[in-house]
């Protein structure tokens, strides 16, 4: 017994930490659920559970079910936990995996960096071992885009979310900064051989003669639109939290200023205390509310509006550099057909057609409330200028008088 106590205490101290999870392979009828769930509800945001089993590097999903519509009330939320449980149950009778691995959700636009989604990684962390977040957006997805993403919360992120401790030096010492929140695993798809065998005998044996970019949206300028407008929201949100910081710290030198000045008096008091023989006062007191030390402001949310900023530019750029080859596209197309033409002895078709949206021209903004911003802030720095300038004559004209 002795022995089999020993080796067992071995073996658990020499266990090795888990792998690190390299890869999420998602089963493509799950892909096809979670596509078909997010689109039937769209533009409402819907969630649901991902089942399946965590081996070795692999997160392997295999399947997963809908969330029923959550409202804010009590008793419906009971009736969602219970709902879930009801649902494992059951496929656990069926004898299909029923071991959770994670949740999916919808998103709009790619706004899904959330303090929300932090909390429900924490949550799920508490009882599995390693979980992730698929996000899918349908918005993207009209564009020609599969807009799918497995997330999850970095290691030293997470350490750090747990002391609640989000200042300037914990993050220093960390090294952490915005782009170390989440983490984004690559996805693979897989199907059984079954279904591949299937697929290819879907596929057809004729080919494509014909491609018509017309049917494809090609214009993308209402997705700009709405992200424009997001990442306008986003600025001024970080806007406001870098006013938090400027008030934090203004009220900080004003604070030092007031403790310098109550221990110039406390030294001078000493002094006349020790030239009266008495015992000198300490120059800290706890109770004195200038000493009272001022909480600094969470960096989590501009962390958060940060990532989200980063977010919307890359999908401007994506979609830019799309619409500018689906012109492309067009125009080669064009010319092609212009090349036939001609060999037939018909007159070319225009390579630019200002009836298709993909050639109207986007409206540049005009910059007169710049040109008027810009010259109101000069005069209000000019201004400043010039009352400092007023100060600083005055106080050298008293020092001048007092030396006198």
């Amino acid at each position: 017994m002795a022995t089999q106590g020993r080796s067992f205490l071995q073996v658990a101290a020499t266990e090795e930490a888990a792998p690190l999870l390299r890869v999420v392979q998602i089963e493509g009828l799950v892909i096809l659920k979670i596509i078909k769930h997010c689109q039937e509800f769209s533009p409402a945001l819907v969630t649901g559970q991902l089942l399946g089993l965590d081996v070795g590097s692999v997160l392997e999903v295999t399947n997963c079910f809908p969330f029923p519509i959550r409202e804010e009330d009590e008793e419906i939320e009971a009736e969602g936990a219970n709902y879930q449980l009801e649902m494992m149950r059951c496929l656990r009778e069926v004898n299909v995996d029923n071991n959770t691995v994670g949740w999916y959700q919808s998103t709009l636009f790619g706004s899904f960096q959330t303090v929300e989604l932090i909390e429900t990684f924490m949550n799920y962390q508490e009882n599995i071992r390693r979980c992730v977040c698929i996000v899918y957006d349908p918005s993207r997805s009209n564009q020609g885009v599969l807009a799918l993403k497995a997330l999850k919360l970095a290691d030293s992120f997470m350490d750090l979310y747990k002391n609640n401790n989000f200042t300037g030096e914990k993050l220093r010492e960390k090294n952490l900064s915005w782009v170390d929140i989440f983490e984004e695993i690559p996805i693979k798809v897989s199907n059984s051989a079954l279904i591949s065998a299937f697929m290819t005998e879907l596929e057809t044996d004729t080919p494509v003669k014909q491609c018509g970019y017309d049917r494809l949206q090609l214009s993308t300028n209402p997705f700009l639109e709405r992200n424009m407008e997001f990442l306008i929201e986003c600025m001024d949100d970080l806007s406001m939290e870098q006013q938090k910081f400027q008030f934090y710290y203004r009220n900080l030198s004003r604070q030092q200023a007031q403790q310098q000045a109550w221990l110039q008096k406390r030294r001078t008091e000493n002094m006349s205390r020790k030239a009266a023989g008495e015992e000198p006062l300490p120059e800290e007191d706890p109770s004195n509310p200038v000493f009272k030390p001022i909480p600094e402001p969470s960096r989590l949310d501009s962390f958060l509006i940060t990532n989200q900023i980063s977010n919307y530019c890359n999908q401007i750029n994506g979609n830019l550099s799309r619409q500018q080859a689906q012109q492309q596209a067009w125009l080669q197309k064009r010319r092609t057909e212009n090349m036939s033409r001609k060999a037939a002895g018909e007159e070319p078709l225009p390579e630019e057609d200002p009836s298709n949206p993909v050639f109207k021209p986007i409206p540049e903004p005009s910059r007169l409330d710049s040109f008027l911003i810009t010259n109101q802030i000069s005069n209000y720095c000019n201004q400043i200028n010039g009352v400092a300038g007023q100060s600083f004559s005055r106080l050298y004209l008293m020092k001048a008088l007092h030396e006198d």
